[in-house]
């Protein structure tokens, strides 16, 4: 039936005594002229009613999905596959008469195909990832990877197709002489294998989030992860670089994640005065009665002078050398006034743990060390409440008789 459809032409134009080679000739080329022209008039016919049907689904429907396939021209796509089907079915016809060149045209119409139902794929699989991405149980994972990989299998299914079109043999062939290649196929793909696997153990573990600030010291980065693929993450640094991560380091080194201060009550304050050795002393009468105008320690020093007191009388200590019995010190003193300063502090979480401790003394002097955690986790705000305390520590240090320890400074050769 093909063969009399495609010498119909041929068969006139011999008649009007034309000669064969050239009424050969004329006929392929006026039939795949009109085939080519009835293919395109068919692509766009297809291409609008699809984007007839997508418009008025996603007037319909609540879900946004079509909206996505309509972004990534997934229709459009798909109105491209209706054309080579319809050009699979004709050429045939066409080449009636060159059959070599007619199994060639086939051949190209079958990559063609197979090359176009992967760019459908492409699409469907980016139109899905967008979508996903703008669901909240999705947004933080690493979508872009699980995408990759099916893409890859899609593309190795892909090109075994055109491999077993070019060379007109079935793909189970080919593959079981690929078998004996493996090694070399696992050598190629290692990286995309090795990051295929680290992201399903990373989601699977919940170790990294899009979005999650970490430190990578090996690889120098440090910020906010904003994408995980198959093979990288990409690390957004303070600084506005972006440091690249293969993914699979998630899984074999070590790094910082700081999700769990980000999702906690607050961020650790842990910093230490150093306090000269020589400047802390024993405290005198005069010295309390002095101290208790500072209101953060009123109360603590009349109820504390009141109980040393009452120890040393009832131990019947000699207070003539300030050695001997109980006594408050100007550390001591200091440590209890930070310790109250803190808890009335706006900016401190006080349902977490907060601590004001002496650290082993150092040759550089004793350590103060502040433990504490901001109620504002953000950076800018939590440095500026950190250098808020200490500013203040410092200034008040000189009340208690201390003084902070550091290196001798020498101006025109004087100490």
């Amino acid at each position: 039936m093909d063969k009399d459809l495609g010498r119909l032409l041929y068969d006139y134009l011999l008649r009007t005594g034309m000669g064969e080679g050239l009424a050969s000739d004329l006929n392929l080329v006026l039939l795949l002229l009109i085939v080519l022209i009835v293919a395109f008039l068919l692509d766009l016919l297809v291409w609008k009613l699809l984007r007839a049907i997508s418009v008025r689904l996603a007037r319909r429907t609540k879900n946004n999905f079509d909206n996505f396939l309509v972004t990534h021209r997934v229709p459009r796509s798909v109105a491209h596959i209706f054309p080579l089907l319809f050009l699979f079915e004709f050429l045939p016809m066409v080449f009636v008469d060159f059959e070599y060149a007619g199994s060639i045209a086939l051949k190209i119409i079958k990559i063609l195909f197979v090359l176009q139902t992967l760019a459908v794929f492409r699409r469907f699989f980016k139109s899905t990832k967008d979508y996903l991405k703008t669901l909240p149980r999705f947004k933080d994972k690493p979508i872009a990877s699980y995408m990759q990989v099916f893409m890859i299998f899609a593309w190795i299914v892909g090109l075994l197709t055109v491999f077993a079109i070019v060379t007109e043999t079935t793909i189970w062939k080919f593959i079981t002489a690929l078998g004996a290649a493996s090694a070399v196929v696992l050598l190629i793909f290692k990286d995309s294998i090795l990051g295929f696997v680290a992201s399903i153990q990373v989601t699977i573990n919940d170790m990294v989030r899009i979005g999650d600030w970490i430190t990578f010291e090996k690889y120098g980065a440090d910020g906010d992860v904003i994408e995980i693929t198959l093979a990288t993450v990409k690390v957004q640094n303070f600084d506005k670089t972006i440091t690249t991560i293969p993914t699979y380091a998630l899984i074999s080194d070590s790094f910082k994640n700081w999700r769990g201060m980000q999702v906690s009550g607050g961020r650790r304050i842990k910093r230490a005065l150093i306090i000269r050795q020589k400047s802390i002393r024993f405290l005198i009468q005069e010295d309390v009665e002095a101290l208790k105008k500072i209101q953060l320690v009123t109360d603590y020093l009349s109820q504390r002078s009141e109980q040393i007191n009452a120890h040393n009388r009832d131990h019947g200590a000699n207070k003539e050398l300030l050695v001997n019995g109980r006594n408050l010190t100007n550390f001591g003193v200091f440590r209890k006034y930070v310790t109250n300063y803190l808890e009335k502090h706006s900016a401190i979480n006080k349902s977490m743990t907060l601590m004001v401790r002496q650290l082993e003394p150092t040759p550089h002097g004793i350590p103060l060390e502040i433990y504490a955690f901001s109620a504002d986790k953000r950076w800018e705000n939590y440095e500026y409440v950190m250098a808020d305390i200490f500013d203040h520590l410092l200034a008040a240090l000189p009340y208690f008789s201390l003084e902070i320890s550091e290196l001798p400074v020498y101006l025109d050769g004087r100490k």
